[in-house]
């Protein structure tokens, strides 16, 4: 008879993400929570009727098994303790911002709406891959990681944050081609990181900061919180207008 728990896990990436998230204040809940639920879910505390390996997405899995649930659960797996730490290090900045900026009910929903969309994107850009230079390997290819929403996320952090440079690892670029440098520096350092995944997630953080993915992620806020209530500002005792918010 076979079990389907986890083996506990623990490693040195575990100890620095706490030892970092200790460092930093002012984290908003759903970020503390993000990075909380996918550490436990690594070391085994959270256990769930799967394995990581099972929920890996490759563009086979979800057109031709359709193993849907993959698009959601394989962005919370990682596959060793140092991917999750740099992942959660990374989300832990970019997180941090945003959650203040967009509140954390809005926050969420950005990101559950991210992880579908960049899942999505990923299985797509492989069919293209696939079909472009005639080899079914991107098809088989799998994935696991936070890594493409994070990739996502930096296209927004960079946009709002309005600065004409940007520092990527040893180099200062230009901001807007801040988030390709970071893809090709990773792709080169890092071969066995996933481009398809990464791509995937600058595409979306595009398709939000430019087109139409800010509309749906609006419209589901609006769905869930109500449509923004007049915030009224006076001075001098005097009415000044109001604004939404």
């Amino acid at each position: 008879m076979f079990s389907n728990r986890r083996e506990r896990r623990g490693g040195l990436g575990l100890l620095l993400l706490l030892e970092r998230l200790m460092s930093v204040g002012n984290v908003g809940p759903v970020t503390l929570l993000t990075i909380a639920g996918q550490s436990l879910l690594y070391m085994g505390i959270i256990n769930p009727p799967w394995q990581s390996y099972d929920v890996c997405l490759s563009g086979e899995s979800i057109l031709h098994f359709k193993s849907y649930r993959r698009l959601l659960l394989s962005a919370i797996e990682h596959s060793d303790d140092i991917h999750l730490y740099h992942n959660m290090v990374s989300f832990l900045f970019k997180g941090r911002t945003l959650e203040r900026l967009f509140g954390s009910v809005k926050f969420f929903i950005l990101l559950v709406v991210f992880t579908l969309a960049t899942s999505l994107t990923y299985v797509g850009l492989a069919w293209a891959a696939t079909e472009y230079f005639k080899s079914y390997s991107y098809m088989k290819k799998c994935a696991v990681g936070f890594s493409g929403v994070i990739f996502a996320l930096k296209v927004l952090t960079t946009h709002y944050e309005r600065s004409y440079y940007s520092q990527v690892m040893w180099f200062t670029v230009p901001s807007k081609y801040a988030v390709w440098a970071e893809l090709l520096i990773i792709h080169i350092l890092v071969p066995r990181a996933s481009f398809i995944g990464h791509l995937a997630g600058i595409l979306v953080g595009v398709a939000y900061v430019y087109g139409p993915l800010n509309g749906v992620v609006n419209a589901i806020y609006t769905t869930v919180a109500g449509p923004p209530r007049p915030s009224y500002t006076y001075a001098h005792g005097m009415t000044r207008g109001y604004t939404y918010r």
